[in-house]
């Protein structure tokens, strides 16, 4: 049996089953992530892209049911982790930055209206096939943020230089006014 996130079905069908779809893959097996993820390390001299940054791994969960009683409205619980590399925007070094995602989709069609589903993120479905790989794709995507940064300020050598240059230089704006002063 292929890998279910692969897998072509309707909405209803993914919630009618309860489908609980494990994700255990690879940056690399993530087409739209990988190309986002490569565009960004783009900007480095080849040797200072991280060798293996498509073998990251990528892990989850998506469950799959109805958030109503009556079973029409398709849902899926997704839980999704992944440490990827990108340019830090301060040192213009490749790092990892851990992206985690965790939602609860309601799986309407494209014009469907619903309402008293606050705790529910709204998917809206442009044709009635959905796959799964799609929807663990985007919510990556959605996690990346604008600007990528270290995560510990002491890991960025743009800020631990600038914290030693302000050492060896320290010059307040006041400086002329004291030294004014002094010869006055």
């Amino acid at each position: 049996m292929g890998n279910p996130l692969h897998e072509r079905r309707t909405a209803a069908e993914w919630s009618a089953t309860s489908q609980v779809i494990e994700i255990a893959d690879k940056v690399g097996d993530f087409e739209q992530l990988s190309g986002v993820i490569e565009a960004d390390l783009s900007v480095l001299d080849a040797d200072n892209v991280p060798a293996e940054w498509r073998a990251a791994a990528v892990t989850g969960r998506l469950e799959f049911g109805f958030a109503d009683a009556q079973r029409t409205l398709p849902m899926v619980d997704c839980r999704l982790a992944a440490t990827v590399d990108l340019v830090c925007q301060r040192c213009l070094e490749a790092f990892g930055l851990p992206l985690e995602a965790e939602v609860k989709l309601l799986l309407l069609d494209f014009d469907q209206e619903i309402a008293g589903y606050e705790e529910y993120e709204v998917w809206e479905m442009e044709e009635p096939m959905l796959r799964p790989l799609d929807i663990v794709e985007e919510l990556l995507i959605m996690a990346l943020p604008l600007s990528a940064m270290h995560v510990e300020s002491a890991a960025c050598r743009a800020l631990t230089a600038g914290k030693q240059k302000g050492a060896e230089e320290k010059t307040t704006p006041f400086a002329a006014l004291r030294e004014q002063m002094a010869q006055d």
